[in-house]
């Protein structure tokens, strides 16, 4: 079913008619020359110019790619407000494999779109876009993060994101455990590519044990390479299974948390770098009622947002992990207002970035 202007209905309805809606603008982007087909999706500017990454992946469809770049804006916009930054939400989507159509040109002329907006929206690095795709994007819009040091940026986002996840875990050991330290915790991380990587190397830092898998054999070896101590398993679902696991951290691509997979889970805490693992409303509670505690994607992957929102006024490194280590107190504060409300930690930041949000607009 589709609506007058040929867009499947349901995607229509989600912007209009849902809860997962309510999205300021949505900008359709289409280069005949280059081949760029991207979606470009502004959740809310309340606190500031939307700020979120650009993500480049070969969708089955263009509806899913549209629905990505919805649920993806509007988790950026209680991302930014958790971390306390005066930015909204917005986030892009480029269809295709950027293994296949990545070109300068093509991310040149992805640059015109993202310029055409007038700084409503800032873009920046996300899975399959990386620090060298930013400083070719930036050469037609000056609204680019993540750009490289030679070219007046901060570098890899991913560094400080892994270091949040890490304050994170510490947090929801501390909230459960009584002790912060990680130390001897067994840990699975799904997923060690960017900010994985990085991950293993602040646990292992501390003494955990690290157990890991990735689709990619090629990320896999390097870990084993760098690391011979970390265990790996074949896939996800015996990640998931293992025995003995303390932390899982879903590091990969989103739905990491569902039906199926909650249910057979080991670890007392989830705990990672992916957006929107939450597969649907409810599997929060689903995690609550098995005894699991969730420190909520977007509140503990904001350490890479802070970095880049920190390009824009003159990058220091020092200063931005300083903010970042503060995901530590975040979390904990989250997982009080849960406690102290009945409710699961995901509802708890919710409402607590749904009154800094409207708050904002309040004022305005």
């Amino acid at each position: 079913m589709t609506d007058v202007t040929g867009a499947p209905a349901d995607v229509l309805h989600t912007l209009f008619h849902s809860d997962q809606g309510g999205h300021e603008q949505v900008v359709l982007c289409q280069d005949r020359a280059t081949g760029l087909k991207a979606v470009i999706a502004v959740h809310s500017t309340a606190l500031g110019p939307a700020l979120g990454g650009t993500r480049f992946y070969p969708y089955p469809t263009e509806a899913a790619a549209v629905a990505d770049a919805l649920n993806l804006a509007r988790g950026m916009s209680y991302k930014n407000a958790m971390a306390g930054l005066d930015h909204g939400g917005g986030k892009a989507v480029i269809i295709g494999d950027p293994e296949l159509v990545k070109t300068e040109e093509l991310l040149l002329a992805y640059g015109r779109f993202v310029a055409s907006l007038g700084g409503r929206y800032v873009t920046a690095c996300d899975v399959g876009t990386y620090v060298a795709d930013m400083d070719v994007v930036a050469r037609e819009c000056r609204w680019t993060t993540g750009r490289s040091p030679e070219h007046g940026g901060a570098g890899d986002s991913s560094v400080l994101t892994a270091f949040g996840v890490y304050q994170g875990m510490r947090a929801a050991a501390q909230h459960l455990w009584g002790d912060p330290s990680l130390r001897d915790r067994t840990v699975g991380i799904a997923g060690v590519g960017k900010v994985g990587r990085h991950l293993v190397g602040h646990l292992l830092a501390e003494g955990a044990r690290v157990v890991i898998t990735d689709v990619r054999e090629a990320a896999v070896r390097r870990i084993a390479d760098e690391h011979p101590a970390v265990r790996v398993v074949a896939d996800t679902e015996a990640l998931i299974r293992f025995d003995g696991l303390d932390i899982y951290a879903p590091c990969a691509l989103g739905g990491a948390l569902s039906d199926t997979s909650v249910p057979v889970l080991t670890a007392k805490v989830v705990c990672g770098a992916a957006n929107n693992q939450l597969s649907h409303p409810g599997v929060e509670k689903d995690l609550a009622d098995r005894g699991i505690l969730y420190a909520p994607d977007y509140v503990v992957n904001a350490g890479g947002v802070i970095q880049v929102a920190d390009e824009l006024r003159g990058f220091d490194f020092d200063r931005c992990k300083s903010k970042a280590a503060g995901i530590y107190d975040t979390t904990l504060g989250i997982f009080a207002r849960a406690k102290e409300d009945g409710i699961p930690p995901a509802a708890a930041a919710d409402r607590i970035a749904e009154q800094r949000i409207a708050g904002a607009r309040g004022r305005g």
